[in-house]
């Protein structure tokens, strides 16, 4: 390595570690005065009750002192149990941030983490798609990836939703550089999250075997003998009481499936309005893994850009907090109308970032209710898979075909 590229990477460094100390710093002034973050705090102080003093973080005991922190007292009935349920390995992502003994710095460290994943994911996702923006677009399309609701949101709540997101952008990339075996670790590091990446590590997998890439199955398999393995070590009967959790979250939670929310939205007829819904659009995603099966990864990133985004209407268990991992559909939307279009395309993702970025922040703020925490209305399950499904179908004839082979069909069309 040259003396110059030494010193650029040096600088480098530098410049990152003071970017991220100020938003370490600005995040703090922000968490000092606004208490809050309770995603986070929930698996802080689960994490930190098993590393200082043996107790499981599914405990009663572990749920008291979490209650204790958000409302100053166990929770009553009715209000949120602010519970752990994500699988026991989770704790090795936020181990580090329970060593950080005060609350309030611990969350801003890891609202600065969260911040910087929103940035590179959106960098990398651009990469994804090979889309290039001019600066000013490029600026435009960073503030939108940053502030709209689906991102400031997790921000805010401390929802690890962000990391999930950027490392499925990830499993995005190894899948098309050819790099199977870190596709297939990442695979299996998002079941910290399962309900929200079921359904995508489904469809990698079924392409994986349908192209013979062992190596994704493989690693993905390894990966969750390895998480599995460990934290069977530390806890024996974690997975029981993983589960006991999980079949219990919902009772105390907002709802969490499109026919629970449109049963809420629509007392009469709306869940049976949401379970047909989900019905048709599972068959749709089943149509879509056959046909789409031995494709290339063209059609393979709008198919799992789809799947991605029929997951929140099939009816597990999520909410719209998690829906920034659907961020990648967006950008593809965005890559699309560029490709197609060029200066009329960059014109309409332009007006469709504004669109996005006012209409979902406008929606949240009108129909939000106050209590320990502003809590989203249900409404929300509906702005942003509704938009993709359209957008994603209106460009699925272009997006499932490079443009080589787009103008040969227009040439064939002509001269027939």
């Amino acid at each position: 390595m040259s003396r110059n590229s030494s010193l650029a990477i040096i600088v480098l460094f530098v410049l990152g570690s003071g970017l991220f100390g100020l938003l370490v710093w600005g995040n703090y002034r922000y968490t000092a005065q606004n208490p809050g973050g309770n995603d986070f705090l929930v698996h802080w102080m689960g994490t930190k009750s098993f590393f200082e003093d043996g107790l499981s973080p599914y405990s009663d005991e572990v749920a008291l002192r979490i209650q204790n922190m958000v409302y100053g007292r166990p929770a009553r009935a009715g209000e949120h149990e602010l519970r752990v349920a994500y699988p026991l390995y989770s704790i090795l992502v936020f181990l580090p941030f329970a060593l950080i003994a005060d609350y309030n710095l611990a969350r801003a460290v890891w609202m600065a983490v969260l911040e910087s994943g929103l940035i590179l994911m959106a960098f990398l996702s651009l990469g994804l798609v090979r889309w290039r923006p001019k600066p000013l677009i490029l600026a435009l399309f960073l503030l939108f990836s940053v502030f709209w609701y689906h991102a400031l949101r997790p921000v805010i709540l401390g929802n690890v939703v962000i990391l999930i997101a950027l490392a499925i952008v990830g499993i995005l990339l190894a899948v098309r550089a050819g790099n199977d075996e870190l596709a297939g670790i990442l695979m299996a590091l998002i079941t910290i999250k399962p309900q929200v990446v079921l359904l995508l590590i489904v469809f990698v997998l079924f392409w994986a075997a349908s192209h013979r890439r062992w190596k994704i199955i493989i690693w993905f398999l390894i990966g969750m003998g390895f998480l599995i393995g460990l934290a069977l070590i530390l806890i024996p009967d974690w997975i029981i009481q993983n589960l006991r959790e999980v079949l219990r979250y919902p009772s105390y939670n907002p709802p969490g499936t499109l026919p629970a929310a449109l049963g809420a939205i629509i007392p009469q007829g709306g869940e049976r309005l949401g379970r047909v819904v989900s019905g048709m659009v599972v068959l749709i995603l089943m149509v879509e893994w056959f046909i789409n099966r031995k494709s290339e990864f063209r059609a393979f990133l709008w198919t799992a850009c789809l799947t991605i985004t029929v997951s929140f209407w099939v009816g597990l268990q999520t909410d719209p907090g998690n829906f920034i991992v659907a961020y990648p559909g967006v950008v593809l939307t965005f890559a699309v109308w560029v490709e197609r279009w060029r200066n009329r395309g960059v014109v309409l993702s332009v007006a469709t970032m504004f669109l996005l970025f006012v209409g979902i922040w406008e929606i949240f703020l009108t129909t939000v209710e106050m209590d320990y925490q502003p809590i989203q209305s249900p409404v929300m399950f509906l702005p942003l898979p509704l938009f993709l499904i359209l957008v994603l179908y209106w460009n699925r004839w272009w997006a499932v075909r490079p443009p080589r082979l787009w103008f040969e069909t227009l040439e064939s069309r002509a001269s027939s």
